[in-house]
């Protein structure tokens, strides 16, 4: 019986996700770079966010339900549930004077 106590720990461990399409996405003071994403529509995918700027910064989006506060030179990620086709904006809450961008899900 020394195979059973094995199968259940092989049975426990988690099963790695596949690899999420990654986007690279920089603030620096209020400025997007770039200031859109194209990304394919009806997957989920993952934005590395950077602070790149002297001050705090929020990545927020409402018609995707998320935000991420970010100090100087902090990065950090956010995960986006899968998108129907369309054109989703994000902003700067800490910048509203300045434009925003927007994800294209295609």
């Amino acid at each position: 019986m020394r195979t059973l106590p094995a199968l259940c720990l092989a049975l426990a461990l988690p099963v790695p996700a596949a690899s999420l399409p990654s986007y690279e996405l920089e603030i620096r003071d209020g400025h997007f770079t770039p200031p859109s994403l194209t990304v394919a529509a009806r997957q989920r995918f993952k934005i590395n966010v950077h602070n790149r700027g002297q001050g705090p910064v929020e990545f927020e989006s409402l018609p995707l339900r998320v935000e991420k506060v970010l100090g100087p030179g902090v990065s950090s990620f956010v995960v986006i549930h899968p998108l129907k086709p369309g054109r989703y904006g994000f902003f700067d809450e800490f910048h509203l004077d300045l434009p925003g961008g927007y994800i294209e899900a295609q």
